[in-house]
């Protein structure tokens, strides 16, 4: 974007010349992009045996593991997500198909530290009329 904006001032289609503040405009043009495609490489998983947390480009999560249902990873899903018990599904973009191994031994050590936390909860009562 910034050869395009340095060159823009000189050339001309016949019918628009493009001025200076065309220039400034490809040029701001160009960093608003770059700033989009630095926004998608801060995703971050981190986990523990107290919960969960992660951001997705710019708003960081923080769940504990009660909260999770599983950790899904299907075939064809472009990245692992949290199911949660209450229906809602939360994508984890850090744990993206296309790193293979790693992101499977990502998700294998989420649901390891999942189904620990499950080993720690309390066994619900039994229901009154529990058939």
């Amino acid at each position: 974007m910034l050869v395009v904006a340095l060159t823009l001032k000189s050339s001309s289609t016949g019918v628009v010349t493009f001025g200076t503040v065309d220039q400034f405009a490809i040029a701001g043009l160009g960093l608003v992009m770059g700033a989009g495609l630095l926004a998608l490489g801060r995703s971050r998983v981190g986990a523990d045996a107290d919960g969960i947390r992660f951001r997705n480009i710019a708003i960081e999560h923080e769940l504990p593991w009660s909260a999770v249902r599983t950790v899904a990873f299907d075939r064809k899903s472009p990245w692992a997500s949290l199911v949660l018990r209450n229906g809602d599904e939360v994508a984890l973009l850090a744990v993206q198909a296309v790193d293979r191994e790693r992101a499977v031994r990502a998700v294998e050590g989420l649901r390891e530290l999942l189904a620990a936390a499950r080993a720690q909860e309390p066994v619900p009562p039994p229901l009154l009329y529990d058939n």
